[in-house]
């Protein structure tokens, strides 16, 4: 397993190959298709979210307070990527970001601005939400709630020991574009 500390020095992004096992810890935030098309659309977000060498998680997080006020998480399972290709490679550079969480890969123009960038995509399991939960160790913040939902908010997740998988590298490879020919190729030869 890498360790990866956020924030995350552009080195280290592009030291990661496709098959990397990684862990995360330090500070994440969420981002849904709200967040995408409200930042595409030239919206702002809040001077006190650090993104330089951060990373989005595509996660829309189940959380509750508890008796004492406190934002607990319950669940934090990762959402499917793919709805945020139209927005993610401008949302790369214009953030500055490393990372991307998220299930189910993403395209050729997120796989070029992770490239161009340096930034990876890290693939979540599907399914392990409540064991993904406990890795948040808490919510430092949260915004856009009352604007955009508690699934679609900004939230600011410190996790501790986050694993995924190094799907899409900095240096242009992509395990999902390889399946895909694979299977494409496969499906070929029995038609």
């Amino acid at each position: 397993m890498i360790e990866l500390q956020v924030p995350i020095a552009e080195e280290a992004i592009r030291a990661l190959k496709v098959g990397d096992a990684v862990t995360i810890s330090g500070l994440v935030f969420t981002g849904r298709d709200r967040v995408h098309k409200f930042l595409h659309d030239g919206g702002e977000l809040p001077k006190t979210l650090e993104t330089q060498g951060g990373i989005v998680y595509h996660c829309g997080p189940v959380v509750v307070k508890d008796e004492d006020g406190k934002w607990i998480v319950k669940a934090a399972g990762p959402t499917t990527s793919i709805r945020e290709e139209p927005y993610q490679a401008q949302i790369i550079r214009d953030l500055g970001l490393r990372g991307v969480i998220g299930k189910g890969g993403m395209g050729e123009k997120t796989l070029a601005a992770c490239q161009e960038n340096g930034c990876a995509y890290l693939h979540a399991v599907g399914g392990a939400a409540q064991v993904l939960a406990e890795c948040v160790r808490s919510v430092k913040d949260v915004h856009f709630l009352e604007e955009f939902g508690s699934p679609e908010a900004i939230w600011e997740l410190e996790v501790q020991g986050f694993p995924a998988v190094v799907t899409m590298d900095a240096n242009g490879n992509s395990l999902h574009r390889d399946i895909l020919k694979a299977s494409q190729e496969a499906l070929a030869r029995h038609i």
